[in-house]
């Protein structure tokens, strides 16, 4: 059975990748790694939260875009600061929820009341929500809440 497997493109630092990742996710598990010359790692396979994905060293030819991003959902407040803190170190907060890691790679940090907010069946509460939504950087659950609120 085919598997998909996120292959992610740096232009070095994997092996410093890789610590990143583990020490921000509880559930980082190195599954193979192959040393370049240089001291660095060529490949990482890995195990994140539950997703296997590869990190490749292939140098600068390419960088990341936020065309693709990883999405963490979370439960609530607590998990998105801790989430959003750890991975902006080094990077750079965006919109609604998104952001820009040290290596360049797009995430989303997102508590599950956001989707379940902007699915409410009335309209005009989930558009209340989408627009407190889209003037956040850091999603702030109790604003959501509020705006849902009415």
């Amino acid at each position: 059975m085919p598997t998909v497997t996120p292959f992610l493109w740096f232009d070095g630092r994997v092996a410093e990748a890789v610590d990143f990742y583990s020490s921000v996710f509880d559930d980082v598990e190195v599954l193979a790694t192959t040393p370049a010359p240089d001291g660095d790692l060529t490949m990482a396979r890995l195990r994140l939260a539950g997703q296997p994905v590869i990190l490749f060293n292939g140098g600068p030819h390419f960088t990341p875009t936020p065309a693709f991003s990883m999405f963490v959902e979370v439960g609530g407040q607590e998990e998105v600061d801790y989430f959003w803190n750890a991975l902006t170190d080094g990077g750079e907060p965006s919109q609604c929820g998104w952001l820009v890691d040290r290596f360049g790679l797009s995430w989303q940090v997102i508590p599950e009341a956001l989707g379940r907010l902007i699915g409410d069946d009335d309209p005009e509460r989930a558009a209340r929500v989408t627009q407190a939504m889209l003037g956040m950087s850091k999603i702030i659950v109790a604003d959501l809440e509020a705006a849902y609120a009415g």
